[in-house]
This record gives structure tokens, C-alpha cells and sequence, in this order.
């Protein structure tokens, strides 16, 4: 049944390409957010990349399914958007949390948030993936995107390397060295992987902007805690993405708050 919705999509049914593309839109939409941390943009890169694979429809090949053939349209606008802008920095959450605190008009429209919106709270789980979402972003582009296709997405390496146009061993070096450059990340800046007591953006997001704690989320938090005395950094990070899997930034709890938290992030390091 689906082949024969994919011949008609290839031979320029809209309707049936329409159809198929509905299927995975949710997971490009989520993972276009991973890259770019902007709704706006991700809204208007969604519908670009749904009008560029519809009007090249004539060059899919099926060599690859017409998902990872989506993809790579979507990335490489990504790619393009992405570089008109400067990579993202590892210490830009603590830029944020200084610019915070001397922005009396972010204060503020942090508390409206949290005080008005049925969005405006995050569980905790919501903020590792929040982190986990700015970490990345100080990574290289293709290291980002590899990492991200790979270990949320569940693409293959096969997969991967016909999104990016490399070869399957240089996507390989390629999520090794973004594993290794997020764990050092964690394990410098992340208290539940580092030990050093309470993440100060966990205080505050999770205390003073959002006190809707219970026990079940500290449990969670406690559980990563122990789990960096048992595991190695490498069981550990293969636990937080299991975590970061289950997780649509655009439709959690918090998605408000997020979104917000990563506006002024961009307002605090420049970016906009």
C-alpha cells in the first residue's frame, strides 16, 4: 500500500506526498529544532523543506528511504541557516544566567511565563534535554548533526552518511568525537554527571521558576546521580539520550518556558 502511495508521490501526486510526509514530520520538526533552537525557524524550514522535496520528487532515486531522502533536503537548509550565525559556545548557559540577573525585562518575562502559562514549568527531564539541546549546539555542525541523528534519531550509520554526503567511516569519526567532546562537556559543567552538588540552572529553572517538583522527578535526578558513581561516562551518556528519545521539545510540559529560555539564550550570547 505504501509503495504504491510513494509511485504516486513520485510521479507528482501532492496529496500522496503529502500523506507520507505527514508520517515523519513531527520527528524532522523536533529535530530541525535540535539544530537551529528557534520555533520561528524551524516552522519556516519545515515548510522549505516540504516544497524542495516536493518540487525534486523527479530526482529521488529510492536508493534510501524517502524519510532519510527528506532529511537531507532539511539539513542542508539547516545547514545554510546555520551558517550566517556563530557557533554556539559551551558556557553559554552561564552567559544566559548572568545576562538573567542583569536583565530586569527577561526576569520578568520569565515569572509571566511561569505564573500564566500552562507551559511554564519544566520537569526535569525537560531541562537535561534542554541542556543537552545548548551543549550540542557548541559542537561542529556535522558532529551535531551526526550526534543527533544518530543517538535521538535512531539513523544508521549508512543512513547518516548519505544525509551528510560523507562516507560511513567519516560519519563514524565524526559521532566519536561529538560523544567525547558531550561528555567532557557534562562531566565540566553538568552536577548530575559531575558530582558537584546542584546544577545551578537545574536551581534555578527547577526551584525559583519552576518549584512544581515531585517525588517521581527527584527520583529520576537522584537515579542519574547514582548512575555517575555506577557507570562509566559512556553508560552514562547512552542513559541521558534513552532519556532525551522520549522527549518532543515542541510538545513537552514546558515547551514555553523552553522556548523562552532559549530566545534570551540567543539575546544573551548575541545572536539576535
Amino acid at each position: 500500500m505504501e509503495e504504491d502511495v510513494l509511485k504516486k508521490a513520485m510521479q507528482g501526486d501532492i496529496n500522496a506526498f503529502q500523506s507520507l510526509f505527514a508520517e515523519f514530520q513531527p520527528q524532522l520538526k523536533s529535530y530541525l529544532y535540535r539544530l537551529l533552537a528557534d520555533r520561528n525557524d524551524v516552522d519556516d524550514l519545515t515548510h522549505d523543506t516540504f516544497i524542495k522535496a516536493y518540487t525534486s520528487i523527479g530526482t529521488f532515486k529510492a536508493d534510501s528511504s524517502l524519510k532519510t531522502w527528506v532529511f537531507r533536503i532539511g539539513t542542508h537548509l539547516a545547514y545554510d541557516h546555520l551558517g550566517k550565525r556563530k557557533r554556539w559556545q559551551a558556557d553559554n548557559q552561564e552567559q544566559t544566567t548572568a545576562y538573567i540577573s542583569a536583565s530586569s525585562k527577561a526576569r520578568e518575562a520569565l515569572l509571566d511565563v511561569r505564573q500564566n502559562s500552562v507551559a511554564g514549568a519544566f520537569e526535569i527531564r525537560e531541562h537535561i534535554d534542554f541542556c543537552f539541546t545548548c551543549m550540542s549546539k557548541s559542537l561542529p555542525v556535522e558532529n551535531q548533526v551526526a550526534l543527533i541523528l544518530k543517538d535521538i534519531y535512531d539513523f544508521s550509520v549508512r543512513e547518516i552518511a548519505m544525509i551528510l554526503g560523507k562516507t560511513q567511516g567519516v560519519v563514524k569519526h565524526l559521532l566519536n568525537d561529538a560523544r567525547k567532546d558531550m561528555m567532557q562537556i557534562f562531566d565540566n559543567r553538568c552536577a548530575l554527571i559531575g558530582k558537584n552538588g546542584v546544577c545551578h540552572q537545574c536551581s534555578e529553572l527547577n526551584g525559583f521558576f519552576n518549584p512544581r517538583l515531585d517525588h517521581r522527578q527527584e527520583l529520576m535526578k537522584l537515579e542519574l546521580s547514582k548512575g555517575s558513581k555506577k557507570y562509566n561516562r559512556e553508560e552514562l551518556f547512552a542513559l541521558r539520550t534513552l532519556l532525551i528519545k522520549t522527549i518532543d521539545p515542541l510538545k513537552a510540559s514546558g515547551t514555553e518556558l523552553h522556548e523562552l529560555a532559549m530566545k534570551l539564550t540567543r539575546e544573551a550570547i548575541g545572536e539576535k
